[in-house]
């Protein structure tokens, strides 16, 4: 069990920040939508940022917002992205503000990272005369579903004035508070939707014999397919293979005619990818005709995986060093999937996880579950580090 460390102090701004924080991500938390439904948490959103005077307060990506602090120019510019949406899962808590939207649920902490965000605006535009540059910030739409990212970068948020770095944090229900783990290079993976259609034969459970069994089918398919990864895939080559959901039958006394699956597969590279679905589809072809069934392989992949550049990625790690301390930070590159990938494709910049699992207090959830739970301190960490973060960039920048 990892031991939560002894946590920084809060610069007083930072401290009052928080608890503006808190009590908007606990709003959030109480009335989540799901992904391009956002139409409550984005009009409060934007009503926040009118409140603490930004400039260019509008809405992007259909349910998403913008705002811009501007400081001594427009320019150089960063821009902090944080995602807004809910997931389709029933919330299973007492917290007295648990969710009332019944089968929605913030279990990723996307209400954090609002709530984070608007900490950090909060802060900057109180120093935003020794700012020298702007902050954009992005709240978008859409992360949990598709298309989000790039919605917004459609709208222009890289634009006017011109993003020259791109920074964000994702919550961590897995590494303690107090902790960051951040590192260069491909940080988290490519994530491909996965569909598997078999064809058999129906007829009577008591005559499976003139029959083909696609629920037996499915099942030695599921079983060969755990080959791809362990027999097929290099050890030095990261692949996750998931069949998450099947679909077959129609009552215990029928042979299934038809079986689908649901899956993903999780890579960092594109020829890792094009390999590992043939892979599959070599063996859902294989298995199928040994049966004497028919099979067919759809994928499709949502996002790109998500690359940290070097440069920006150092800068954030040599802040952590200092806020956090020594023995604090950790580089443990993730298989999850997130489209802040696609604002890395653009502009170069760094995305981290930020720890909020605390088991002496007895939080220690796991993402997308119905118990999602985590420390509400890392939401004042996260503000406070972010703000040294985007100040560090922007005098970086500024220094080209």
């Amino acid at each position: 069990m990892m031991r939560a460390p002894s946590l920084p102090a809060l610069p007083r701004d930072a401290a009052s920040a928080a608890s503006y924080a808190v009590e908007l991500r606990r709003e959030f938390h109480r009335h989540p939508e799901l992904s391009w439904q956002e139409t409550r948490t984005q009009a409060r959103i934007l009503d926040e940022l009118r409140r603490l005077g930004l400039e260019d307060v509008r809405p992007v990506a259909k349910t998403g917002a913008t705002a811009l602090v501007v400081g001594k120019r427009r320019e150089p510019c960063v821009l902090w992205r944080a995602d807004i949406d809910a997931l389709p899962i029933p919330e299973r808590s007492d917290l007295p503000y648990a969710s009332r939207n019944e089968g929605v649920m913030h279990a990723c902490g996307h209400d954090a990272h609002a709530a984070i965000a608007l900490g950090i605006a909060r802060v900057l535009a109180a120093r935003a005369s020794d700012l020298p540059g702007s902050v954009r910030f992005v709240f978008q739409p859409a992360e949990e579903a598709s298309g989000g990212a790039e919605a917004c970068i459609a709208d222009g948020v890289l634009e006017q004035p011109r993003v020259g770095r791109v920074l964000g944090l994702h919550i961590s229900a897995d590494i303690p508070i107090g902790m960051v783990n951040v590192a260069p290079g491909p940080f988290f993976a490519a994530p491909t939707s996965l569909r598997i259609s078999i064809e058999g034969r129906g007829g009577h459970a008591a005559s499976p014999h003139q029959g083909v069994d696609a629920v037996l089918v499915a099942a030695h398919v599921i079983v060969a397919l755990q080959a791809v990864v362990s027999r097929m895939t290099s050890p030095h080559e990261s692949v996750v293979l998931t069949i998450g959901k099947v679909e077959a039958g129609y009552r215990g006394n029928v042979l299934a005619d038809r079986a689908n699956l649901a899956g993903t597969i999780r890579t960092y590279s594109d020829r890792v990818l094009e390999r590992t679905v043939e892979h599959v589809r070599q063996v859902v072809v294989g298995v199928c005709a040994a049966f004497g069934a028919s099979g067919s392989v759809e994928h499709r992949t949502t996002c790109p995986p998500l690359v940290n550049d070097p440069e920006a990625t150092e800068s954030v790690r040599r802040e952590a060093l200092a806020f956090f301390g020594e023995g604090r930070l950790l580089a443990s590159p993730s298989m999850g999937a997130d489209d802040m990938a696609v604002f890395l494709q653009h502009r170069p910049g760094c995305y981290f996880w930020l720890g909020a699992r605390n088991e002496a207090k007895g939080i220690a959830g796991r993402h997308h579950d119905p118990a999602f739970v985590i420390d509400e301190d890392a939401i004042g960490l996260g503000i406070a580090f972010g703000v040294r973060i985007i100040e560090r960039a922007l005098r970086e920048l500024s220094g080209r």
